[in-house]
């Protein structure tokens, strides 16, 4: 019998990422609390969000609200790289860049616990921003799966191409 396999990778869904900022940036408008306070959250470039807003504060609120548009389509907090707000003229502005993809350190951390840890017969293989881990039993995968969700990494983790 073949080896059954899965990735354990850190994508985001772009699309969700869009329609949650789409949906902050309505709610930021209509909002009472944000009336002329010139806050805004908005794409620069591919991977980069910024919000601006009249004060720190507001630039930490409309923050807030692109965080709880995430939570509630299922995007994790963890893509998010938010930088402390900065003064900019009469603005205060927050960038945040998304993360994405397993770094090569990060991928060894998992590796090593999988090693370490994990079944017997389980082997781990990093293929580029994403780590490969098969085993000849399904049950020793579901069981490695269980040991990373348990971990507290700083990146998202999702499992993918079970099989």
């Amino acid at each position: 019998m073949a080896d059954s396999s899965f990735d354990i990778v850190s994508k985001l869904d772009r699309q969700e990422v869009d329609n949650a900022l789409g949906q902050a940036a309505r709610e930021v408008a209509t909002r009472f609390d944000f009336k002329g306070t010139g806050a805004s959250i908005e794409w620069q470039g591919e991977q980069a969000i910024e919000i601006t807003a009249s004060a720190d504060d507001r630039a930490t609120a409309v923050l807030d609200v692109f965080k709880d548009k995430l939570v509630k389509r299922q995007q994790s907090l963890k893509i998010l790289d938010a930088s402390d707000p900065r003064a900019s003229g009469q603005q205060s502005k927050i960038s945040i860049t998304l993360k994405e993809g397993i770094t090569s350190e990060d991928a060894k951390k998992i590796s090593k616990l999988i090693r370490d840890e994990g079944p017997k017969g389980v082997k781990a293989q990093v293929q580029g921003d994403e780590l490969r881990v098969s085993s000849k039993k399904r049950d020793d995968l579901q069981a490695v799966q269980a040991l990373v969700k348990a971990q507290d990494y700083d990146f998202a983790v999702q499992f993918t191409n079970y099989r």
